[in-house]
C-alpha cells in the first residue's frame, strides 16, 4: 500500500464499511436462522449458524486490517 495518508484513510474507510455491512447482513442471517428453527428446520438453522461463524471470523480479520491501518 502507497505511504500516502489519505489513501490509507480511504481503504480503511471502504473496509470500515464493508464491515457494517457484513454485522448487518449476520444479523439478518442470524434472524432469519431463529425464524427457520422455530420452524423446525434444524439442519438449514446449522447451515446459517455455520455461515454466521464464517462471518465473525472474518470480521474479526477486517477489524484487524482495519485497525492496523489506521495505526499506521
Amino acid at each position: 500500500m502507497p505511504d500516502n495518508p489519505e489513501v490509507k484513510i480511504a481503504t480503511a474507510d471502504a473496509l470500515t464499511l464493508l464491515l457494517h455491512n457484513q454485522h448487518a447482513l449476520a444479523a439478518a442471517i442470524e434472524e432469519v436462522a431463529l425464524w427457520v428453527r422455530a420452524k423446525g428446520s434444524n439442519e438449514i438453522h446449522e447451515n446459517a449458524t455455520t455461515a454466521l461463524q464464517t462471518l465473525d471470523e472474518n470480521a474479526l480479520a477486517l477489524s484487524k486490517a482495519i485497525y492496523q491501518i489506521r495505526r499506521g
